[in-house]
């Protein structure tokens, strides 16, 4: 039986990392196999040739075991992946606009489908930062 690892990824948004939201974000990538131990807290990976500007060792801090299962695979090729192992989200569309009425102001919501996730990971977020983000959405 083959020994194989996910690694974690770190999800961006707009360059700075996503804190909204984030416990829907894809977090690992993989499955990746073990090629062998390096010291006691770190392995080396049989990468893709797509990553192979990413050095193949990483510290067990970053792996979790993969157990046999379709479902748990992304699907590499759809995300970006870039060397300190993060990416970046796109937003795709934006299906419904609200208006959340506080106390003193109004503020313009716009719900957002985002690149490699499922519609109902959508989320609310402020119109005004997201049109200074990505106009291209507001045209």
């Amino acid at each position: 039986m083959e020994n194989k690892v996910f690694l974690r990824v770190k999800p961006m948004k707009g360059g700075v990392v996503a804190k909204k939201g984030k416990k829907l974000k894809p977090r690992y990538i993989g499955p990746f196999e073990i090629l062998r131990r390096i010291g006691k807290v770190a392995y080396q990976f049989d990468l893709l040739a797509s990553m192979s500007k990413i050095h193949n060792v990483f510290h067990v801090s970053i792996l979790k075991k993969y157990h046999l299962d379709p479902t748990h695979v992304i699907q590499l090729e759809d995300i970006e992946v870039d060397e300190p192992l993060s990416y970046e989200e796109y937003p795709m569309k934006i299906p419904d606009r609200e208006v959340k009425d506080l106390r003193n102001k109004k503020i313009p919501l716009v719900k957002i489908f985002w690149r490699n996730h499922e519609v109902e990971e959508a989320n609310w977020e402020a119109e005004e930062e997201m049109q200074k983000k990505y106009p291209e959405l507001f045209v």
